[in-house]
């Protein structure tokens, strides 16, 4: 669910986290998964299906999707800006970058962008799960991109597990050593909460790390998963 706090903003819950007031409804958890994935999906992988264009570096005018929503989903007739940032503001894993009147999403791109997020403060390790079979193939020949425009990294070991076992039940962790190839030249940026994003990682700064995941249950755990969708 998702409401709004008349004090402390939007959130994702019954009541406030801050003041524990029950807010205004924005939206029902329906909603917010359904919009949430058109969301991405326009920002992403199809703003044509929508009759709308991204601009070089990822934006669109909230007020321009708002419009292509409601056309496209006459159910959505209700939808206004508010809506989608609280979306955008809301969203665990910083998804969504929203500027003045426009919004983009951080990462996870098919259709091409040129980027310009923030290439400071990045950690002096950075990790990637692959499945047993590809593990030696990519320290040999290094991280390039499949399906995206960028290699997605992750910012501690558990989050790329959570993200690799997505795809394989026990996934390989790779160490990037992030200051290194900063230091060679190589940018990286940060994208999400956990995301960093880079075009490629030569061979010279992996290695494999011996993770092994949590026991069910702890703190760990529960941590939020970097995985993009």
């Amino acid at each position: 669910m998702l409401k709004e706090c008349a004090q402390h903003g939007f959130f994702r819950a019954e009541a406030c986290p801050v003041c524990q007031q029950p807010g205004k409804f924005l939206m029902n958890d329906r909603e917010l998964d359904h919009l949430g994935r058109i969301l991405t999906g326009i920002l992403r992988h199809f703003p044509d299906r929508y009759g709308l264009t991204i601009d070089p570096r990822g934006w669109i005018p909230l007020a321009q999707i708002v419009r292509a929503i409601s056309q496209k989903h006459p159910a959505y007739h209700w939808l206004r800006v508010v809506h989608l940032v609280a979306i955008a503001e809301t969203d665990p894993k910083g998804r969504y970058e929203v500027r003045d009147d426009r919004i983009r999403a951080t990462y996870a791109h098919t259709v091409e962008v040129d980027l310009d997020l923030p290439t400071e403060n990045i950690p002096e390790h950075l990790y990637y799960p692959v499945t047993p079979e590809e593990a030696a193939i990519v320290l040999e020949v290094g991280l390039k991109p499949s399906d995206r425009r960028k290699v997605h990294l992750s910012r501690t070991a558990h989050d790329a597990h959570s993200a690799g076992a997505v795809r394989t039940p026990q996934p390989v962790i790779l160490e990037i050593d992030a200051s290194k190839a900063r230091s060679d030249g190589i940018v990286i940026m940060q994208a999400g909460k956990t995301v960093f994003l880079v075009d490629q990682v030569p061979p010279a700064y992996l290695r494999r790390t011996e993770y092994v995941p949590p026991a069910a249950g702890s703190d760990a755990d529960a941590a939020p998963s970097p995985e993009p969708d």
